[in-house]
Order: structure tokens, then C-alpha cells, then sequence
């Protein structure tokens, strides 16, 4: 057994015996495009498009259905679970320009979807990314977000 055999999210960016190059970018593995639409996106929009998901339902959560931190995690995987696996974003998604496709392109559906927002909503393995920015989740349900 080898590192390859354990998985890429495991050698890091990049492991010994693969050199970076100017033409290794996140997504090259993949065939996108390095900057634009098709390309990748960063950290920092993920993270905001998770912070807008997640507010408005909290809001949901607290205020129209009177609950709790569980009611807020339930609108929110109910949240992507419909909306990702139907439409391939969300609403926090939408607002910054990124969507969830399959590696060859189609659209998630609600059974990548669920299983996707199962491991999102664990957090955990949405924190280890492989060197393409997938997490493990997308990596389980074989899916990547990708700018619009």
C-alpha cells in the first residue's frame, strides 16, 4: 500500500515524486480553467457563501421555527440537500458565483447531495482538502464547486 492507494488528501498539495509546475493549479487534474468561470474557487469565497447559508438559517431556525442549534443544522442541511442536488448551489453559493457539480459535469442530484451534506454537516471532513480544494465530502459524493 501506498500513499496513492490511501488517497491524494493524505500526501498533501504535493507529494514527493509529483514536481509542481506552473501548469499544476487546482482543478488541472480535472481539466478546468485556471482563473474565470469553470475554475475553482478560493477559501475565502466558500467560506463566506457558508457563513451566508448559514445565517439565514439560523434565522429560520430561531425565528420561524422557534428552535434551537438542531433546528438551524436541519434548515441547513435541508437546505442543500434540495438546493444542491436540484440546482447545484445554494443561496450563500448563488450570491458569490459558485455551484457543486459531478466531476464529469452534470449535476449533483439529491442522493450526492444528501450524502455530500451528511459529511458537510460533520465539518470535519469539509476541512481536509485534497490538493484540487475538494474536501472529503466532495470527494464522497465525487463532486467539486466550481466558479459560474
Amino acid at each position: 500500500m501506498d500513499r496513492r492507494t490511501l488517497g491524494s488528501w493524505l500526501s498533501g498539495p504535493y507529494s514527493a515524486d509529483e514536481p509542481s509546475s506552473d501548469d499544476d493549479y487546482p482543478g488541472s487534474r480535472f481539466g478546468l480553467s485556471k482563473e474565470g468561470s469553470g475554475s475553482v474557487p478560493g477559501l475565502f469565497r466558500r467560506l463566506v457563501g457558508l457563513m451566508i447559508d448559514w445565517v439565514m438559517c439560523s434565522a429560520i431556525g430561531y425565528g420561524l421555527l422557534q428552535g434551537g442549534p438542531w433546528a438551524t443544522l436541519g434548515v441547513f442541511a435541508l437546505e442543500h440537500i434540495l438546493l444542491v442536488g436540484t440546482l447545484g448551489f445554494t443561496f450563500g453559493h448563488r450570491l458569490l458565483g459558485i455551484k457543486v457539480v459531478r466531476v464529469d459535469g452534470t449535476p449533483p442530484g439529491v442522493p450526492w447531495a444528501a450524502v455530500r451534506t451528511l459529511l458537510l454537516c460533520i465539518f470535519i471532513p469539509a476541512l481536509i482538502m485534497d490538493r484540487d480544494l475538494r474536501g472529503m465530502h466532495d470527494r464522497a459524493a465525487n463532486t467539486m464547486t466550481v466558479r459560474i
